[in-house]
């Protein structure tokens, strides 16, 4: 028990630092907007959630994941 920690710890903490170099380089790709992806725009503020993004590739994970591990 006392060796599964530290590996939960580390994996967690690169998962982390993976997820913050990824969402700052995703407004460098100009992804398209999807249908169903959420853009407001104001004079000095930007909100952008992609929903249907998100969907789409939690499936396509998802589908690859499945592949792998069976």
């Amino acid at each position: 028990m006392e060796d599964i920690i530290p590996k939960i710890l580390v994996t967690t903490g690169v998962i982390l630092i993976l997820a913050g170099l990824l969402i700052q380089a995703l407004p460098k790709l100009k992804l398209p907007l999807l249908p169903g992806d959420v853009l407001i725009q104001k004079d000095n503020f930007t909100f952008y959630f992609p929903i249907t993004t998100s969907i789409l590739l939690s499936i396509i994970l998802s589908l690859i994941a499945k592949v792998f591990w069976k």
